[in-house]
C-alpha cells in the first residue's frame, strides 16, 4: 500500500533521540525518518512531517499534536505515547490508556492507517526493571486497544533483537542507530509495506568482568540516571526547549 502523507506522532521514541545526525533538525534522525525514506524510495513523491518531541507525556502529545496531524490530512499516522508517564512514581495505567484510546480514536476517523506501539520489555535492566509490572499491563491494554480501534501494532515488548545491548544508547534508555534502524523494519513489516531496509552491522561487544560492568553501572547512574531524577523533581523536561523537527508536511528528501 503506498502512503502519500506521513505523519509521525510521539516523544523521544518517534522524534530519534539516541540516532544522533548533526545535519538534521535537533540533531537526530531516528527510525521515523528512516521509515519515510524507505516509503518513499518505493512510491516517490511522499509527504513526511515529525511532530514528537522528547519529554513529553501523554497529555502533551494529545493537546499539541493530534489536532494539527489531523489537518494535514494523512493517510498514515504513527503514535508513540505514555511512555514517560509509565516511568512517574505514580500513573494511573488504566485511565491513561482510555484517554490514549480516545485520541487514536479521533485519528481512525480521518481514515488514515494508523499504527501504535507498545513498550519495550524493561527486563531486569537497574532501575527501569523494577517497573516490569507495569510496562506489561500498559502493553496488554495497548494491545487490547488495537484491536479495539482496528489499527496497527508494532509490538516492541516481543521484538527479541532487543535484548542486544548494542541497539540500546548509552543511556539505555533510547535506541540507538542501528536499534532506531530495526524498528524503522519493524513497522514497515507491520504495516505490510514493500521496503528496501536491512539491518546495520553491529561492532562485535567486548567481553567485560563482572567489576568493568559495575564500573559502568556507576558511570551511567551518574551520568544518565541522577540527572533524569533532577528534571522529575524540578517539574522540567528534557524538550522544554525544542520545537518539532519536521512541523510541517515536506518531501523527505
Amino acid at each position: 500500500m503506498p502512503f502519500s502523507r506521513f505523519v509521525a506522532l510521539g516523544d523521544s521514541f518517534t522524534e530519534g533521540v539516541g540516532d544522533p545526525d548533526p545535519n538534521l533538525p535537533n540533531g537526530v534522525r531516528g527510525w521515523a525518518d528512516r521509515l519515510a525514506g524507505a516509503l518513499d524510495r518505493v512510491s516517490p513523491g511522499l509527504q513526511y512531517a515529525n511532530l514528537a518531541i522528547r519529554g513529553r507525556k501523554l497529555a502533551g502529545i494529545l493537546n499539541e499534536q493530534i489536532e494539527p496531524a489531523v489537518a494535514m490530512q494523512p493517510d498514515l499516522v504513527t503514535i508513540y505515547a505514555g511512555g514517560n508517564d509509565m516511568l512517574r512514581p505514580r500513573v494511573d495505567v488504566d485511565a491513561l490508556v482510555a484517554r490514549y484510546s480516545e485520541a487514536v480514536g479521533r485519528l481512525v476517523d480521518t481514515g488514515a492507517t494508523v499504527a501504535v506501539f507498545t513498550a519495550a520489555d524493561p527486563g531486569s535492566a537497574p532501575v527501569f526493571g523494577a517497573m516490569r509490572g507495569r510496562f506489561a499491563l500498559y502493553n496488554e491494554l495497548v494491545r487490547h486497544m488495537a484491536d479495539e480501534r482496528g489499527v496497527t501494532l508494532v509490538d516492541f515488548w516481543r521484538l527479541g533483537d532487543y535484548e542486544d545491548e548494542r541497539l540500546w544508547d548509552v543511556d539505555r534508555l533510547h535506541m540507538s542507530a542501528a536499534g532506531h534502524q530495526r524498528m524503522a523494519i519493524a513497522v514497515a513489516d507491520a504495516l505490510g509495506v514493500e521496503h528496501d531496509l536491512e539491518p546495520l552491522p553491529l561492532t562485535p561487544l567486548a567481553v567485560r568482568t563482572s567489576a568493568e560492568r559495575r564500573a559502568e553501572n556507576l558511570a551511567w547512574t551518574r551520568a544518565h540516571v541522577a540527572p533524569w531524577i533532577k528534571r522529575r523533581l524540578t517539574g522540567r523536561s528534557s524538550g522544554d526547549l525544542i520545537d518539532p523537527r519536521r512541523p510541517v508536511l515536506a518531501p523527505v528528501g
